[in-house]
């Protein structure tokens, strides 16, 4: 049987981490109980986002999507002479 990995993106990563600092320093302030559980649920999260990011294979386009080096900056105007 044979595995297939899902591509998690790099905001699902900074939320396992942001997640776990504020689960162990504002909520175990508040519950032991629940600041441990959130804690665990974060540290999962940061696990299965390390193994996405290792065993995930990405096709071209997808690989141009997570760079992003395709699209042009929007927002700037031309200047008119």
């Amino acid at each position: 049987m044979k595995l297939k990995y899902a591509h998690l993106s790099a905001g699902f990563m900074l939320t396992s981490i942001i997640g776990f600092f504020i689960s162990i320093y504002y909520v175990m302030k508040l519950s032991l109980t629940w600041g441990f559980t959130f804690t665990i649920f974060f540290v999962l999260m940061f696990i299965s986002s390390i193994i996405s990011m290792t065993h995930a294979k990405y096709t071209e386009k997808e690989y141009q999507d997570e760079l992003a080096i395709h699209e042009q900056i929007h927002g700037r105007r031309k200047k008119k002479k």
